[in-house]
């Protein structure tokens, strides 16, 4: 696995070559359903030397010896591993996209930012406004985020960002009022736009009766308000399918003063400036941002910077891998149907995005393996360490499988609604919740004998889970190093970095582009190592 004998290309193409490598021998992995584990017989689909060195682990161990990234010398083994396992582990940390900003290394508090460390519900570095009917993980995502696409407005000489995907309108107001920016900000959702609204309603009537004077702040720093202009609202669902221009078209339909309540409405026009005819000069060039663009959205959004003669910028931090669609799975569970298309030819998918990884043996990914990417590795390695009761959950429900499909061979994979607090319950109980959650009778007759042997397993589970984690690093830098490959094609260059603190924060990864920027690394440098450090 050292060099696989990989030449030629951009150090992308090269990197995503080996990732490939690595999950045709070892996908099978992460395509796996854990909830199958018994009906599927997972744990003989492991290599024996493998099954002998994690069947016995305790869950502490199994974080520090198989998921900790971390020098193989300097790990205490109870035995001898495989040079397969070994080596495994050391590949895929080796391959995976550095996951931890860099100012975030030498953390004394490893679970929490510093921002945090006073109150830990309160980020020190926000002004007070932007922290309300905001959670902490919110607070430190679009705190980082806002001054990052504050810098890329900077270099690109552009006042003007739209937030797609902007929900409750939290990281627009950042933008708008904390940085000065002119904001347009685009959601599907008209509910979630009728808060944003109240919320923007809510910040001008505080700005007014506390008489703050909007004041020019630094980049490195979201502590005062820069400006009285709130975001533009725009009710519109951004179609992957769609033209660029069928983009803009949308984008110039703000929402209608019939959204949310009317006083509401007349009381935003009459406090705050609203969007002139003298700012549609803006629209000549934007920079698009995205807060956890859900599945084929952040690519849409590629897309468009790709094409789009108006788009100068991108910061895009995307989630839900496995909403992506492929040619595989056109139609992900929980995902409308893409628009049709005249020529079939044209339906263009979420993965691969590129020509090029298209070409690739091995590139494809499954369903599972896209939702495995979706997991919090460092919360998964907390959980282990601390032998966390939650663990079991995973062991109740592929028990559950079992006994479920033995009252019904035809209900496989059937989804069971969440169980409130499963890991305190026994089995006994939890069976019959979940049994009724599917229409089956809960009281119906199981083989406890059978079941109270396959509970025993449950650190065999653990091991099997764990070594999916292990695993799903690799595909979502996959995922990434196709955009960023597609965006190369195009002629465009782009860098990935950690934004966020992963344990805070776990869909940390952030793709950045700029056009006509020739030092992007260099801004990016400055912002991860000086600008992101201010006060932490």
């Amino acid at each position: 696995m050292d060099d696989m004998g990989v030449c030629g290309g951009s150090a992308e193409q090269r990197l995503a070559v080996k990732i490939c490598r690595v999950l045709s021998l070892y996908g099978h992995i992460t395509d796996s359903y854990v909830i199958e584990f018994f009906t599927d017989n997972l744990w003989e689909s492991l290599p024996e030397s493998w099954r002998r060195s994690l069947s016995d682990l305790t869950a502490p161990e199994l974080a520090d010896q198989l998921l900790c990234n971390g020098n193989p010398k300097d790990t205490s083994y109870r035995s001898v591993w495989p040079l397969s396992l070994l080596a495994l582990k050391v590949t895929a940390q080796s391959l995976a996209f550095q996951r931890t900003p860099r100012h975030d290394m030498g953390s004394a508090d490893k679970k929490r930012p510093a921002e945090f460390q006073a109150n830990h519900c309160q980020s020190s570095l926000l002004d007070p406004l932007f922290r309300k009917h905001v959670k902490p993980k919110k607070q430190h995502e679009i705190r980082r985020l806002g001054k990052l696409v504050t810098r890329l407005s900077e270099a690109t000489g552009c006042d003007h960002v739209v937030d797609v995907g902007s929900g409750q309108g939290h990281l627009s107001r950042v933008l708008s009022f904390g940085q000065g920016l002119n904001v347009t900000a685009v959601e599907a959702d008209p509910s979630l736009i009728a808060t944003a609204t109240k919320f923007d309603h809510d910040l001008v009537y505080m700005l007014k009766k506390e008489r703050i004077r909007p004041t020019k702040i630094s980049a490195c720093d979201i502590t005062s308000i820069a400006s009285s202009r709130p975001p533009r609202h725009v009710l519109a669902c951004v179609d992957p399918q769609a033209s660029w221009e069928e983009f803009i078209n949308q984008l110039s339909d703000p929402v209608e003063t019939s959204t949310g309540p009317q006083e509401l409405e007349s009381s935003l026009a009459a406090s705050c400036q609203s969007v002139s005819s003298s700012d549609q000069h803006h629209w000549n060039n934007f920079i698009l941002t995205g807060l956890h663009a859900c599945g084929d959205l952040s690519v849409a959004m590629l897309r468009h910077f790709a094409r789009c003669p108006n788009v100068v910028g991108i910061t895009s931090v995307a989630c839900c891998y496995m909403k992506l669609t492929t040619c595989e799975v056109p139609q992900p569970p929980g995902v409308l149907a893409p628009s049709p298309r005249s020529d079939p030819h044209l339906q263009q998918y979420g993965y691969p995005v590129s020509s090029w990884l298209s070409g690739v043996p091995g590139h494809k990914l499954s369903y599972k393996s896209r939702e495995v990417a979706c997991h919090a590795i460092e919360d998964y390695i907390e959980r282990l360490k601390g032998e966390s009761d939650i663990l079991r959950v995973h062991c109740y429900r592929a028990v559950l499988e079992t006994v479920i499909r033995g009252i019904d061979p035809n209900l496989k994979r059937i989804g069971v609604q969440t169980i409130k607090n499963a890991h305190k319950l026994p089995f006994r109980e939890y069976a019959k919740q979940g049994l009724q959650r599917v229409g089956l009778v809960p009281d119906t007759p199981i083989d406890h004998t059978l079941v109270e042997d396959m509970l025993a397993q449950q650190q065999k589970v653990v091991a099997f889970f764990s070594l999916a984690l292990l695993l799903a690093p690799l595909v979502e830098t996959l995922i990434l190093l196709d955009r960023m490959i597609f965006l190369q094609e195009q002629g465009f260059h782009c860098e990935v970095i950690p934004l966020f603190k992963p344990e805070f924060s776990p869909r940390n990864l952030v793709l950045v582009a700029a056009k006509g920027v020739h030092h992007l690394a260099g801004i990016l440098e400055e912002i991860t190592s000086s600008n992101l450090r201010s006060g932490e």
